[in-house]
């Protein structure tokens, strides 16, 4: 009994797949601000529309209105050093509102441990008081 094994098949798997791989596309600043500008203008049954014509997704539309409101993404090409700054800084702006995020929710966190301890010094207070009361009144006796 012979059994075919994968380097005996001469024409290989990449024959039966003649599609090439697509390649990733790459768009310019400019057609990405002109398309955010025309997909803001754009009335709201038109925006699908606009997505649709492009091949776009609506992600790709939000990941570049945040890039142009953060001023990453802009229409005239900057050289090689300028583009190293703006990271160090985008990098060091992200790495600051991480530590604020963090921060606020340090914050957050104290406020409710000290309400946490606050609400058990008041119940603990109450059952001291509940419990002295209680060895003061004489049970009922029964005749």
């Amino acid at each position: 009994m012979y059994v075919s094994t994968p380097s005996d098949d001469q024409s290989g798997s990449s024959a039966a797949d003649p599609a090439p791989r697509p390649s990733r596309r790459v768009f310019s600043a400019e057609y990405k601000l002109a398309i955010v500008a025309e997909y803001e203008n754009a009335p709201n049954g038109e925006k699908g529309a606009i997505l649709r014509r492009e091949g776009l997704y609506s992600s790709h539309v939000i990941e570049w209105t945040r890039a142009r409101d953060a001023g990453v993404l802009t229409g005239n090409p900057t050289g090689p050093s300028a583009s190293s700054k703006r990271s160090k800084k985008s990098a060091e702006q992200v790495e600051l509102e991480k530590l604020r995020r963090q921060n606020e929710k340090l914050k957050s966190d104290l406020a409710k441990t000290r309400m946490a301890l606050d609400i058990m010094g008041k119940a603990h207070a109450l059952l001291d008081e509940l419990s002295g009361s209680a060895e003061n009144d004489e049970p009922p006796t029964t005749s």
